[in-house]
């Protein structure tokens, strides 16, 4: 009798022991899904808002003198740089999305549903990277310009739109690294 006793409060203290556990990864998870919220709303807006505009001196031929051009410079005139901003905001929603799931299910989550969630991390992970590597190669682009087709650097002109342009990428990369780390609590939570 008293040892059947024993062994129920083992069973009772592992089980109040996982429950501590599964609660505490919970946690994580919450806190990790908000931070990805932030970091991609704050990447797509940092990016989206970087606007400036410029009095560019212009020499058609030498002999004459040179044309003032207002010309402007901001995010939507490169497709790369609408394409990280388009993949921020995916992954904006997407972060919202799984929130409300984490939400409403509070732990009663199927296999189907968490494999669901995973894929979908996984997913955000690769456009996150993806959109990092184009918006980080034409900035790198603008920032050195490239002698071989005679592209000059626009940062030189446009720096201002250069300097707020540019903490986009490390955010977006901070959201990537963020999601790595839910598709590795998503994966330890599946078997």
């Amino acid at each position: 009798m008293e040892h059947e006793s024993k062994k129920n409060m083992n069973g009772m203290e592992m089980e109040k022991e996982r429950k501590e556990i599964n609660g505490s990864r919970k946690g994580v998870e919450l806190t990790l899904r908000v931070l990805a919220l932030v970091l991609t709303m704050a990447a797509a807006t940092v990016l989206g808002v970087a606007k400036q505009t410029k009095v560019v001196s212009f020499k058609l031929i030498p002999t004459l003198p040179a044309l003032d051009i207002t010309t402007t410079a901001k995010a939507t005139y490169l497709s790369a740089f609408v394409y990280h901003i388009s993949v921020n905001v995916i992954a904006c929603g997407y972060t919202v999305i799984s929130l409300a799931i984490l939400m409403i299910n509070k732990g009663r989550r199927s296999k189907g549903l968490l494999m669901a969630v995973l894929l979908g991390d996984l997913l955000m992970v690769a456009l996150l990277f993806s959109g990092t590597g184009a918006a980080g190669a034409i900035g790198l682009m603008g920032l050195q310009g490239n002698k071989h087709v005679m592209w000059k650097k626009v940062c030189g002109v446009f720096g201002k739109f250069c300097h707020r342009a540019a903490p986009s990428l490390p955010l977006t990369l901070l959201a990537a690294a963020v999601f790595m780390l839910l598709v590795v609590l998503d994966a330890i939570k599946l078997p």
